[in-house]
């Protein structure tokens, strides 16, 4: 095989590990992009594990960005949320397994270090063994043994499990929520919304958006009563396209004030556990298209 086909071969594997390490597709496509122009400039004959050796460019050079991105992070105004990852509803799983990253996973990988997060995706989620992570990150087997172990621990305890939603039922929860959220009346919204329900947002500072979660059924549906309210009747409507993101029920929007925004729904037990609203415009280029 030609090493242009190689590397296209496992393109979607190192996508997938460079948007969990980094929390971004535009950040993930360049990191590949770059691993590709290394893979090119690489001696061949010596390869043994195309896969693992593309992996190890591409765990070192997003190592090599989260210092950087870690520092910025510290000055993020509001909340973070990664990226989302858009997908139709018109196949029958939401998103294929390499870039399978429910948000909630996403949250958890953000509260490690930058090496318990790489050892954990790359045995854990990519399942190379902890020879070949140890020559990646430069660490003993045993040191990546002992950080892949936190990472899981603290992944566990702060990921729930997935529940997978068919593309009808997904369609039907975005269009009902929706609707609910742009009534003045809160009562429709409400009944939607699990007791304990979170709204995160992240607008990054650079537009309106709630700076912290909002908790309860009743705090959200009123939220978005008063928004729906505020804006009145007469008000340009919002335009909004289904999707999955991130493997979730949602759409992306345009609202009455012009603004772009994804919305994706973690439903459990058939009423909505969590909202995860982005507005910030740097992290919705990608998905632009739709709306």
């Amino acid at each position: 095989m030609a090493p242009d086909d190689h590397f296209e071969t496992h393109r979607r594997f190192l996508t997938g590990l460079a948007y969990r390490m980094l929390g971004s597709v535009s950040d993930a496509e360049d990191i590949v992009q770059d691993a590709w122009l290394r893979w090119r400039e690489a001696e061949h004959g010596g390869i043994d594990n195309p896969r693992a050796y593309l992996a190890r460019i591409v765990t070192r050079l997003c190592l090599d960005q989260m210092k950087s991105a870690r520092s910025r992070r510290e000055f993020y105004v509001g909340g973070w949320l990664p990226e989302p990852l858009v997908e139709s509803l018109g196949g029958n799983e939401p998103i294929d397994e390499e870039l399978d990253a429910p948000i909630a996973l996403m949250l958890a990988l953000e509260r490690l270090s930058p090496l318990e997060r790489a050892a954990f995706l790359l045995h854990d989620v990519f399942e190379l063994d902890f020879a070949e992570i140890a020559r990646t990150i430069d660490r003993s087997e045993s040191a990546c043994r002992q950080l892949a172990k936190r990472a899981r621990e603290h992944v566990r305890l702060d990921t729930p499990p997935r529940n997978k939603v068919s593309a009808d039922e997904a369609a039907r929860f975005a269009k009902a929520f929706f609707e609910a959220a742009h009534r003045s009346d809160p009562t429709a919204l409400q009944k939607l919304l699990a007791q304990d329900v979170a709204l995160h947002a992240d607008g990054g500072g650079k537009v309106n958006a709630v700076l912290n979660p909002i908790f309860g059924a009743e705090n959200v549906a009123l939220f978005y009563a008063g928004i729906a309210m505020k804006v009145g009747p007469n008000a340009p409507g919002a335009s909004y396209q289904p999707l999955f993101i991130n493997g979730l029920p949602g759409y992306v929007s345009r609202e009455s004030d012009g603004v772009l925004q994804s919305v994706a729904l973690d439903i459990r037990d058939g009423l909505i556990q969590a909202v995860y609203v982005i507005r910030n415009p740097d992290k919705l280029r990608h998905v632009a298209g739709p709306i």
